[in-house]
């Protein structure tokens, strides 16, 4: 083994299929095995993105099996022991560091998601260096009312990787000097154009992933179809997605709903859906490792989010030269360059039946962002984005 190599520590939940787990696994897969050492973390050793994981890096856990979701009897006790060692060993990061890494001392620790800040900046290894990455809009997640003394708190790191103009800006408002601003520097996310448009190609779709759950219809072509991606759960909107859809319905304009993910709300949309009536329009695909040739048999792809960092299924749908109706969430405008590549609408339910309403009364007003997208370059590509991650790392 190469004693040269920076040894280095990764922290995430899981790897499960949210996009935060996506990048992570993406830069792994393109970074130099020759210079590094890398254990990762998982609170959780589950996930779809866990197979693409390159097998030079060392994967470890503290709990192994699905993520529980839900509180029936017989899944509480395994649930309570995860929750009590994972806080025991948070509280006793030394157990953590005595046990499970074997007492390994690491160059670099890295915390992928915002909320291991604490696990990280508690390292019993002082001497480390400290990296966070943030992918949210922390100030308007929903789970958590970041203070501006919770903000600080994060520049005890020494580098705070952000994803969007935004966030960047919010970091640097409370930064009390240059060295602290100093400490803020903004990545895109590494995205393999290349792939997805590869993998846009496959003939995967068949007529029945587009149908109603009960898989009677098949599609009918002449109704333009919406397409959304994301991990279930509140932060997407999909809730709001399934009213203006069935809104919509009921005003006379005929069309679908394609959404494609998993998560821990999974059953509370599908259960909506049905509450609603809709079940023969919009389809609740579940994950999909390649949602690509979706985005592509789609009509318009719609972000309903209610929050985000910085979307990059965004830049998936421009990659395939979408017609996008986003909500006005951090990192939309930054990335349909203030409306020039897709319909920006107001961040609620209503503004997402404008932007929809508006699509389905006069698509021929989207053939604007059609001509833009033709033309557009992406500003980043996977190997500057990886290049510039691993510049932070090798100069820390």
């Amino acid at each position: 083994m190469n004693s040269n190599k920076k040894k280095i520590l990764i922290r995430i939940g899981s790897l499960r299929h949210g996009g935060a787990e996506k990048v992570l696994v993406t830069f792994l897969k393109n970074l130099p095995q020759d210079q590094y050492e890398i254990d990762l973390l998982l609170n959780l050793y589950s996930g779809k993105y866990l197979v693409d994981v390159p097998n030079w890096i060392n994967v470890k856990y503290l709990n192994k099996g699905e993520m529980i979701t839900t509180n029936r009897l017989q899944d509480l006790p395994v649930k309570a022991f995860r929750v009590i060692y994972q806080k025991m060993l948070k509280v006793f990061p030394v157990l953590l560091y005595q046990f499970i890494l074997k007492g390994k001392k690491y160059d670099v620790e890295f915390a992928a998601i915002h909320g291991f800040r604490d696990e990280i900046l508690n390292s019993p290894q002082k001497s480390s260096k400290k990296i966070i990455w943030i992918h949210n809009d922390l100030k308007k997640t929903e789970f958590h009312n970041y203070t501006d003394d919770e903000f600080r708190k994060f520049f005890g790191f020494d580098k705070i990787m952000v994803i969007s103009q935004k966030i960047e800006q919010d970091f640097e408002v409370l930064a009390r000097n240059k060295a602290e601003k100093d400490k803020i520097v903004r990545i895109y996310n590494p995205l393999d154009t290349a792939e997805i448009i590869l993998k846009s190609q496959e003939s995967r779709i068949k007529n029945q992933d587009f149908t109603t759950d009960n898989e009677k219809q098949s599609t009918n072509n002449d109704e333009p179809t919406f397409v959304s991606v994301g991990t279930v759960f509140p932060q997407k909107g999909f809730d709001r997605l399934l009213k203006v859809h069935q809104k919509l319905l009921n005003e006379g304009f005929p069309h679908k709903i394609l959404i494609i993910g998993d998560g821990y709300d999974f059953e509370n949309i599908k259960n909506l859906k049905n509450e609603l009536g809709v079940s023969d329009t919009a389809t609740l695909l579940g994950f999909s490792d390649n949602p690509y040739p979706y985005f592509k048999a789609a009509d318009f792809y719609v972000l309903s989010s209610r929050y985000e960092g910085f979307p990059t299924v965004l830049f998936e749908a421009i990659t395939l030269k979408k017609r996008i109706i986003a909500t006005d969430v951090s990192g939309v405008r930054e990335m349909l360059e203030d409306g020039k590549l897709g319909y920006i609408t107001e961040n609620s339910e209503e503004g997402i039946y404008a932007g929809m309403k508006k699509a389905l009364e006069d698509p021929q007003s989207f053939e604007i962002y059609d001509e833009h997208l033709k033309c557009y370059e992406m500003p980043f590509n996977m190997e500057n984005s990886v290049k510039s991650i691993a510049k932070i790392i090798d100069e820390l």
